[in-house]
């Protein structure tokens, strides 16, 4: 009989259900017939192959992209032509080169909106020369075009610091500054440079609260997207009268803002302390609120707990949460104060741990109080929460009466009046706004719309206030002589 072939000692070593089934085959034996092992490794090899079935790959499907972070390209768009635009806009100026007064032209052969002539201008190198020559311009446009392809991404690129796809807080100010100095409707301000700061910080306050939803500090492409601030922002070349412009840049806004803080900011440093925000509205929080103001539940970094002292854009934050506490915004802003651990949740003992101080001042007003546990049952009726016995913010959003349950909590003149509540109280401050005479488009559905904006109410009730304060100070000064 021939010799068997001798079996790799290779397959051996990569197949150790094989070594196991030959010392299977051999235990208890010294010697292993060839038959009986051929036959054996036969039937186990067979055992062992199995099937393939080979699938075939699917049939590949061509997904069309989908995710523009800059803006969906306009294959149509002819680039050529825009920039023939430029530069026959820039042949109008000596030497071809335009200073920031003269960039509005630009701004507007580029098929932007007026008041993008600072960014434009410092973005192309103007703001380190004083002027921006038509070599230097086009070229910072083209890389411009070829990269943002909407209104969102190209103010962004010109605004943010270079290789930031976000804007920050100071990023705004060129652009404001810009404003300030060339509105038809700010010309006042050339004479008080000191509240050229101020307004500006106001400004940038109110972009970034109803912009900055994610409350990062940093505005994106998408959320500029969402809002309407560069809608309003267009505006206003076409509104001579800024107090128009309610949304952001309103400097009658400004005036009502700045003037609260000023009664509170006893010695004019810019920087209020607990027991100066406490005589806000003759003492209408609770102390117990205030110290979460000062806790650095609702504020940027942690100046304010450090220091014990809020500055002036942390009181606009402040002050538009207050009033308006309808605002989504105003909504997490207190919802951070009243969530004592930050769990996400408002748990009964929190909410019991405010109510306490309003009870003892409402004791001290000679007003019985609603115990909590009948209180808590209107809270948990007006509210509705997904799950019995805890608040989310959820909740309190979809119920559309977060102003209510946090006045209820820590401003006991609003719940106060919130009890006693006059049902022609709109239609006052309806006829209000109608002296006033704002029918403009901002604010025109509102004064026909009984859910007008709770600022729009405490701006036009302390511009009346300040109005009659003011002509009250003059006619005693006409009246002292005699």
């Amino acid at each position: 009989r021939p010799p068997s072939p001798p079996l790799c000692s290779a397959s051996l070593r990569e197949d150790p259900d094989l070594r196991g089934e030959l010392a299977f085959l051999a235990r208890g034996c010294d010697f292993v017939l060839p038959s009986r092992f051929k036959k054996r490794l036969k039937s186990f090899q067979q055992a062992q192959v199995t099937k393939v079935v080979v699938i075939p790959p699917p049939p590949s499907i061509n997904i069309p992209r989908f995710y523009f972070p800059t803006g969906l390209p306009n294959c149509a768009a002819n680039y050529d032509e825009i920039i023939a635009k430029i530069e026959t806009a820039f042949t109008e100026f000596e030497e071809e080169k335009a200073d920031i007064y003269e960039m509005g032209k630009i701004a507007k052969a580029c098929g932007c909106p007026l008041y993008w002539k600072a960014p434009m201008f410092n973005c192309a190198g103007g703001e380190r020369t004083g002027f921006v020559s038509v070599h230097s311009f086009i070229a910072t446009w083209r890389k411009l075009l070829h990269s943002c392809y909407d209104d969102a991404s190209k103010f962004v690129y010109l605004l943010a610091k270079p290789g930031c796809n976000y804007l920050e807080q100071e990023d705004f100010i060129p652009l404001l500054q810009d404003i300030v100095d060339t509105h038809p409707g700010l010309t006042f301000l050339k004479d008080a440079p000191e509240f050229h700061s101020r307004y500006i910080t106001t400004v940038i306050q109110r972009i970034f609260y109803t912009v900055n939803r994610s409350w990062t500090g940093r505005i994106t492409m998408t959320e500029l997207r969402r809002s309407n601030f560069l809608q309003t922002l267009a505006l206003l070349e076409e509104e001579d009268d800024i107090n128009q412009i309610t949304d952001y840049f309103s400097y009658e806004h400004f005036y009502v803002i700045y003037c609260k803080f000023w009664e509170l900011d006893t010695d004019h440093d810019l920087f209020i302390d607990p027991k100066d925000l406490a005589r806000y509205n003759d003492h209408a929080l609770s102390s117990r609120v205030i110290e979460r103001l000062f806790s650095g539940a609702v504020t940027r970094g942690n100046s304010v707990q450090r220091e014990g002292r809020m500055s002036y854009a942390e009181f606009v934050w402040f002050l538009i949460s207050e009033e308006d506490k309808k605002n989504p915004t105003s909504v997490e802003y207190w919802f951070r104060c009243m969530d004592l651990d930050g769990d996400g949740v408002l748990s009964m003992y929190e909410l019991e741990f405010f109510y306490e101080e309003q009870c003892e001042r409402m004791e001290g007003m000679g007003i019985e109080p609603l115990p909590f546990q009948d209180l808590l049952c209107q809270m948990l009726d007006l509210v509705k929460p997904e799950c019995q016995g805890k608040m989310t913010l959820r909740d309190l959003k979809r119920c559309r009466m977060a102003h209510i349950f946090f006045d209820t909590f820590f401003n006991l003149e609003k719940y106060l009046d919130h009890e006693q509540r006059d049902p022609f109280a709109v239609q006052k401050v309806r006829h209000a706004l109608l002296l006033l005479g704002h029918m403009h488009t901002s604010t025109y559905r509102d004064q026909l719309d009984p859910t007008i904006s709770s600022f729009v109410h405490f701006y036009v009730l302390m511009l009346l206030y300040l109005c009659v304060n003011c002509l009250l100070s003059c006619l005693f000064e006409l009246l002292l002589p005699l």
